[in-house]
């Protein structure tokens, strides 16, 4: 039985007592694996982000707890500190905790307002953030990024056997990925921090120049975004599909056996190649215990038969080509505006070359992030295939409910865990039902009081009612909207309609292809959905409250991405 807390819950410290879910569910959508958690994020990833709050010069290391205070877990979901970003704000020069806000988590009731205490401003990090700043808006690379995505690169082509690798030096093998995740996401955090301030210049002086419309448009179409490159490399996919009479009929008979049946064909062995590049990528792919292209290819194939029926219209390349051009008109009439004052010029200029730069290291870190999380998944469930298959465990799914304390341990004697495994199974399992508050502030409510998702009862919107969210990817499209709530099952999702879910991570993004615009309940201008959608040139509205449950499926709506308006037009 659950209790007040799930065995990996955080406590809210007086210094950072403030969490929320905003743009946290991209990163985990689901509650977390006690194992995914404890070996991957307090041994890599939560290190790794207070380094890279420190390098960046928000903080000083030790101004953090130990454990680091750099995210929550509640109930086994995940959260931001709302403290950790809002400080940038506060200790950025010319910056402001609310800047913070609309950069980064949703424009959501629920979410309070900073509260200034005396710890909070600092001289030492106002400087250290100036120079910062310099190097943000000055460099022509950001060379780390591209370094821990050679790294990345060489940890998978090096992986061995494993099924010819002991369960010691499985695990071994993991540990060894534990450093390397945290310099990862040091420089994920450097990265993340520095795509706000070239699109934070650009918004200022379009601004100023009564063309605040234009600021999203001109962080359009930068290219070279590596989670936009799932997509482009599924559509050749699906163009391959749409142009064989055999590969459809292939689709056409059931995604069952498709990858036997396919293999050894030219079609097959590029899947295979996209595997090799992609297949750390999938719903909840911060989690090791989640399932990822590699483990599951069905989810890749479910993606390709929804693509495969979209008309050549949709070409990602071509769209990209489209929205890179209209950046380019867009930023020389203003730089003609400017052409008299070149002070304002060369600032904007400078804030065009660090959104180019900083928004696709962004994703790029990312996807590092990912794939040597990943490498440490394929050691675990290769462990957990075993132990199932020795009767150790139930599934090998349970490997996930171990501590990383427990790992040795379990080596030694598997046997003797399976019970406590089983029950913390089902105990993880009762957290999907639960629905998560989108605020903690200084104590976390028990878990038994939560509640369930199935109690979310709304009014749905009526014909004529315009929903308000964050304007995330300009244009304007008119379509059905479709609720998709599970990537593993997009069947719904029809050509050019309008995609309604609650929030994405990089394996909706294929998705994003098949779609006339998307929305969601929560997001901001730099989530995952909002860069992916500008790269795909298609419409974004994020942050619009609950709009799975308000915006009727089947509906006919209009998306504005600049305005960040959903009309809905006609009721189903």
């Amino acid at each position: 039985m659950l209790g007040d807390r799930w065995i990996i819950d955080r406590v809210p410290t007086e210094r950072f007592p403030d969490y929320t879910r905003a743009n946290a569910g991209e990163v985990l959508a689901d509650p977390v694996t006690p194992l995914g958690w404890t070996f991957c994020w307090e041994s890599g990833v939560v290190l790794g982000c207070r380094e890279g709050f420190a390098t960046f010069g928000v903080f000083d290391a030790d101004e953090y707890g130990d454990p680091p205070e750099c995210f929550g877990l509640f109930g086994g979901y995940f959260y931001n500190s709302l403290t950790q970003a809002r400080l940038l704000g506060v200790r950025m020069p010319g910056a402001s905790p609310e800047q913070i806000d609309e950069a980064y988590f949703d424009e959501h009731p629920d979410v309070p307002p900073y509260v200034p205490k005396p710890w909070h401003e600092s001289e030492h990090h106002s400087q250290k953030l100036t120079e910062t700043a310099g190097y943000v808006m000055s460099t022509d690379v950001h060379q780390p990024v591209l370094d821990q995505q050679e790294t990345a690169k060489r940890i998978r082509d090096e992986r061995p056997d494993l099924a010819t690798v002991s369960n010691e030096d499985l695990v071994a093998r993991a540990r060894s990925l534990q450093p390397q995740m945290v310099d990862n996401f040091k420089h994920h955090v450097t990265s993340s921090l520095g795509a706000s301030f070239g699109p934070g210049t650009i918004a200022a002086v379009v601004a100023e120049l009564g063309r605040p419309d234009d600021s999203l448009r001109l962080i359009t179409g930068i290219g070279d975004v590596d989670s936009a490159d799932i997509a482009r490399e599924l559509w050749v996919l699906s163009r391959m599909i749409r142009s064989s009479d055999q590969l459809t009929a292939e689709f056409d008979a059931g995604r069952d056996g498709l990858g036997k049946r396919l293999a050894g064909t030219e079609f097959g062995d590029a899947f295979d190649v996209f595997l090799y590049n992609h297949g750390s990528r999938g719903p909840n792919e911060w989690d090791p215990g989640a399932e990822s292209y590699e483990t599951n290819p069905g989810l890749a194939y479910a993606q390709l038969d929804v693509l495969r029926r979209q008309s050549d219209d949709a070409d990602p390349v071509t769209a990209l080509e489209r929205k890179a051009a209209e950046r380019a008109g867009i930023a020389a009439e203003i730089e003609e505006l400017l052409a008299d004052n070149e002070e304002t010029l060369e600032t904007f200029r400078a804030g065009m070359k660090s959104s180019g730069i900083f928004l696709a290291a962004r994703e790029r870190s990312k996807c590092t992030n990912i794939r040597v999380i990943h490498e440490a998944r394929m050691c675990f469930d290769e462990l957990g295939r075993r132990m199932a298959e020795a009767g150790h465990i139930e599934s090998p799914g349970q490997i996930y409910m171990l501590l990383e304390a427990e790992l040795d341990d379990f080596l030694a004697d598997p046997s003797s865990f399976g019970p406590a495994l089983a029950q913390r199974e089902a105990e993880h399992r009762s957290l999907y039902d639960l629905e998560p508050p989108f605020i903690i502030t200084h104590q976390a409510p028990p878990v038994s009081d939560w509640p369930r998702k199935a109690e979310a009862v709304l009014a749905a919107a009526e014909a004529g009612s315009v929903l308000t969210g964050a304007a995330c990817s300009p244009g304007t499209v008119s379509g059905v909207a479709r609720v998709v709530l599970d990537p593993h099952d997009p069947s719904a999702l029809g050509p050019g309609e309008i995609m309604v879910t609650v929030q994405t991570d990089p394996s909706w993004t294929p998705l994003f292809l098949a779609a006339g615009a998307v929305v969601t309940n929560v997001g901001a201008p730099a989530s995952h959905a909002s860069i992916v959608s500008r790269e795909l040139g298609i419409p974004c509205v994020a942050s619009v409250p609950d709009a799975t449950l308000v915006i009727p499926d089947g509906a006919t709506v209009t998306v504005d991405g600049t305005a960040g308006t959903v009309t809905i037009d006609a009721l189903p």
